[in-house]
């Protein structure tokens, strides 16, 4: 099996998931809303699936760009984005999407899939920032402790089998492959306090 269509496979498969998890997710969201719109329930447990409910929305549509299927001229506008990376923050770890324009939806597969290879080195969270100039993506994050684990951040020069890998890791092994189908490489450095990766 080349690279290529194991790249085309593990999408299609994200994609399915996310489009069959988004539906139901929404159904909840909505169904919660209802509820406080009606008076029928109130209170921190119902602040509380709603703020889950929202973090999870978030997060399959996060997904469904990082592993699903990025068509050939497809779009992805900013406004979409700064919404999602909104979603998915924490208290601990917060992001700041960067990009003034909408973006071909490959590179924003790209881009997402690098922030979450960022997120892996932040065990305390932090602040990750993502941006792009002269057409070169940049994940900068910002902690307080940062710790790299270099067996996993080797992986990112080039293309690696899955050998070794955790299913939390796959970032680790789409990244690269995403990068080179672009006709890029991620590259990494790290200082006092910060942590960048760039493509």
């Amino acid at each position: 099996m080349t690279d290529t269509l194991a790249r085309d496979i593990a999408a299609m498969i994200g994609s399915r998931i996310c489009h069959d998890l988004i539906s139901p997710v929404g159904a909840i969201s909505n169904g919660v809303e209802l509820l406080a719109m009606s008076g029928a329930a109130a209170g921190p447990e119902i602040s509380l699936i709603s703020e889950s409910v929202e973090n999870a929305n978030a997060r399959v549509r996060f997904f469904r760009i990082a592993f699903g299927m990025a068509s050939p001229g497809q779009m992805t506008s900013r406004r979409e984005m700064a919404g999602v990376f909104k979603g998915i923050a924490t208290p601990r770890l917060t992001y700041r999407w960067e990009v003034p324009e909408d973006m071909p939806r490959e590179e924003v597969k790209l881009a997402c899939l690098m922030t979450m290879c960022v997120e892996t080195a932040l065990p305390r969270g932090g602040e990750i920032r993502i941006g792009r100039t002269g057409g070169q993506w940049s994940v900068c994050a910002q902690a307080e402790r940062l710790a790299p684990a270099p067996d996993l951040w080797a992986r990112l020069d080039a293309l690696s089998p899955a050998e070794g890998l955790r299913p939390s890791e796959v970032q680790f092994l789409l990244a690269p492959m995403q990068a080179a189908a672009l006709g890029r490489r991620i590259g990494h450095a790290t200082g006092e306090g910060q942590l960048t990766l760039t493509a």
